[in-house]
């Protein structure tokens, strides 16, 4: 089996509450008893793209665990390239793979400078495909980008979710080594199924999105009660990814069943 744990919008804003809450987090990560062979980030690491959020982010993220991370819309390809992964400032996409054990994970950039909708340009399908072929044929492959690219019943992400979804979902249905697509951006723990593959979303540890049947727009959008939560992802030897969302309570755990 390969464990990996998804952190997604954690929105690194130079105040104490959400540095606080990843960093919990990365504590109930690290504290495992089977911990995790990758750590991914989806998106969002940042709440608005600045240099000293990004420092905040790089200290705060961590980890003897291999961590790795894309940008969402809240971020700045130029600025994260720098402070993030050490290279020279660009605005091109961010897109990067790796081999976890026996998975092949492949990060896409779905942001658009500027925008807050998604999109994966033509150079992000060319690289993926390069990915793919290069996998090897009998092992598992995970995508992961922070827009969804499907209808989550949300008013406030469906406006801005992946554009011309159906691209990336063909080319999930005709590989039988995509074990599941992931995703951030929603602030909500969501399970569904794309190219016929499942579909999760992982939760913010910032806060939640509600659904359309909860949600009072333009009032009562975002709630900054719940703890932070994050996603478990168990990929097993028939190619089938479990996925488990868990909540870190920031007051501790509790053992014994309150009176």
């Amino acid at each position: 089996m390969i464990l990996v744990a998804q952190v997604s919008d954690t929105h690194f804003d130079l105040g104490a509450r959400n540095a606080e809450r990843v960093e919990r987090v990365l504590a109930f990560i690290a504290d495992l008893q089977r911990r995790p062979d990758a750590i991914l980030v989806t998106g969002d690491v940042t709440d608005s793209g600045k240099p000293d959020q990004y420092a905040e982010a790089r200290m705060a993220l961590k980890s003897d665990i291999p961590v790795y991370a894309i940008p969402g819309n809240h971020d700045d390809r130029a600025a994260f390239r720098t402070a993030l992964l050490g290279e020279p400032a660009s605005t091109a996409p961010i897109n990067h793979a790796h081999r976890v054990g026996e998975l092949t994970v492949a990060l896409l950039d779905s942001s658009i400078p500027g925008e807050s909708s998604g999109r994966l340009s033509d150079e992000t399908y060319d690289w993926l495909r390069g990915v793919l072929a290069a996998a090897p044929a009998d092992a598992p492959v995970l995508l992961a980008l922070h827009h969804p690219p499907a209808h989550l019943f949300s008013p406030v992400i469906d406006g801005i979710s992946l554009t011309e979804p159906d691209r990336l979902a063909e080319l999930v249905a005709g590989d039988k080594r995509i074990v599941g697509v992931i995703t951030g951006h929603a602030h909500s723990s969501v399970a569904t199924t794309f190219g016929g593959r499942p579909l999760l979303v992982a939760p913010s540890t910032a806060s939640v999105l509600g659904g359309e049947w909860e949600l009072d727009l333009p009032h009562r959008v975002m709630d900054y009660a719940p703890d932070p939560a994050l996603a478990l992802h168990a990929i097993d030897e028939n190619l089938r990814m479990t996925t488990h969302f868990r909540s870190v309570p920031m007051g501790g755990w509790i053992g014994v069943q309150p009176r």
